[in-house]
């Protein structure tokens, strides 16, 4: 049975123990012991366990791990310390400077945890992924998962952000009816779509407004130790 170590197990216990989650846990076993897969199997709910239910400020959401060898961490849009930024990281990090003031971490730093700590939701629609092959665990039950906390976020009566980059994330729209929640949509910050309205979209400094507007401290989107 999966642990998450906080509020998330008891929200989802339900679902963990369904059918729909069975079928893709006994799919996971199978690729893990066949294939190359990310991240790390103890990896795989990292967003969930980084950012308990009642923590979440905002969502980020992404559609599937990165694919290449020590990149994928378990959290969306993030890599593990010492990897290099891949080109949607830079692109996330270039905005953030236009956007806030905010300078670029060194290229070998694009951990999002001090993000996730203060209430980042960092979640893919698709947790795991053959290496080489992104999407390829597409359609095997992850999706149900993911769409139920996304639901169980829109039910909460706090207000947070939910920022949807690219067609995937985008699609979840119809998801998020709560109008207590802000929806920031655009491309994807990928070199193919980063400059078709991902760019200029101002995406870290409208949340901190709307969380300070509904009396919640603003996200520190620098990268340091402190965080």
């Amino acid at each position: 049975m999966v642990h998450i170590g906080n509020d998330w197990d008891d929200l989802l216990k339900d679902d963990f123990a369904g059918e729909n989650y069975q079928q893709l846990r006994r799919f996971l076993y199978h690729e893990y012991k066949t294939e190359t897969i990310y991240p790390d199997m103890y990896d795989i709910f990292n967003a969930l366990k980084y950012t308990p239910y009642h923590e979440v400020k905002a969502v980020i959401l992404g559609q599937d791990p990165y694919h290449e060898p020590g990149q994928a961490q378990g959290l969306a849009f993030s890599v593990q310390k010492g990897v290099q930024q891949p080109p949607s990281l830079v692109n996330i990090f270039k905005e953030l400077q236009d956007d806030l003031g905010i300078a670029p971490p060194p290229p070998d730093n694009g951990c999002l945890v001090p993000w996730a700590r203060q209430g980042v939701l960092l979640l893919n629609t698709v947790l795991t992924v053959r290496v080489h092959q992104a999407n390829s665990h597409r359609g095997h039950g992850w999706e149900q998962l993911t769409d139920r906390i996304i639901e169980l976020l829109n039910q909460r009566e706090k207000p947070m952000v939910f920022i949807l980059w690219g067609g995937n994330a985008k699609s979840k729209i119809p998801l998020i009816t709560g109008r207590q929640h802000l929806v920031l949509s655009g491309p994807h910050p990928s070199p193919l779509s980063a400059y078709r309205g991902f760019f200029g979209g101002r995406y870290f400094s409208r949340t901190n407004a709307f969380l300070e507007s509904c009396g919640q401290t603003p996200i520190d989107w620098r990268l340091t130790d402190q965080n």
